[in-house]
């Protein structure tokens, strides 16, 4: 039985994802940072254990859960656990940017240079990680969340190459709009770190807030997190897993888009639907 490390588990893509991998018969070590979310993983079969990225102990001691359950394997890790900080890159401090890729980003890279060497040890393994369309193209008012998902396409890319030949094979999915508790987890961060009023972008920040509040509007392009888990269990079994998974439709345009498009063309299309 194929053991996996997923991370941010409490809902959303990473809680589907687990579910759906243990439906397969896989060995599923879901990790969450709440003790009711934790112990709603345990219930429902899988090995529910603590996982908080900014924290170096948590990250080594899901390893090791990891490894136990595993018989001193790790077949896949998931890096999913995320959260994203709203707001205009001039209102955004140092502080808040560095805790935004502590989260996004360096636990990330902790957590994956942690289980590498386990697979490297066998020859073989799987790292997906679940990136955003906001990798690929920025949006305004998410700079800090835009910022640590081109940071993580350019090091996941660069890890993919130096794996080469290896039997471990680097993957990463960019989601589009998902089904999701993501929105409104944002919202606090937004709030508690934001000067909206006293701020040149008051205006749009008080629409931002409503979006917000209302759980991120109607979007009609929104799919449920089974279209990632589609994208996450080729990247797992395929023998030929992609290096990048595009998922929901405004992703896939963007894709083509920025490639084939002029700049001035881009920034036309961004700056009406950011």
């Amino acid at each position: 039985m194929a053991t996996i490390l997923i991370t941010g588990c409490s809902s959303g893509i990473g809680k589907h994802c687990a579910l759906r991998l243990h439906e397969e018969g896989w060995n599923v070590v879901a990790t969450a940072r709440k003790p009711d979310d934790i112990a709603m993983l345990q219930e429902a079969g899988l090995t529910g254990v603590y996982l908080d990225y900014t924290d170096g102990t948590s990250l080594a001691g899901a390893v090791g859960a990891a490894l136990e359950v595993g018989g001193g394997r790790i077949d896949a890790l998931f890096n999913n656990g995320a959260y994203g900080q709203a707001g205009a890159v001039e209102d955004i401090s140092t502080d808040v940017l560095r805790r935004q890729f502590e989260a996004n980003f360096f636990g990330w890279h902790e957590l994956t240079n942690l289980v590498l060497p386990h697979m490297r040890q066998a020859s073989t393994g799987r790292i997906v990680h679940c990136s955003s369309i906001l990798g690929i193209v920025p949006y305004r008012w998410r700079g800090a969340y835009n910022a640590s998902k081109f940071a993580l396409e350019g090091l996941a890319s660069t890890m993919r190459l130096e794996l080469r030949g290896s039997g471990i094979h680097v993957s990463l999915i960019e989601p589009g709009p998902i089904t999701s508790k993501f929105t409104t987890n944002g919202l606090p961060h937004f709030v508690d770190n934001i000067d909206i009023e006293n701020s040149v972008h008051s205006r749009v920040y008080r629409k931002q807030l409503e979006r917000l509040q209302s759980a991120g509007g109607v979007n009609r392009f929104r799919l449920p997190p089974e279209a990632v888990y589609v994208k996450l269990r080729h990247a797992l079994t395929s023998s030929r897993p992609k290096a990048h998974y595009h998922v929901t439709v405004p992703t896939k345009f963007m894709g083509v888009a920025k490639r084939l498009l002029p700049q001035s063309l881009i920034d036309r299309l961004l700056l009406g639907s950011g």
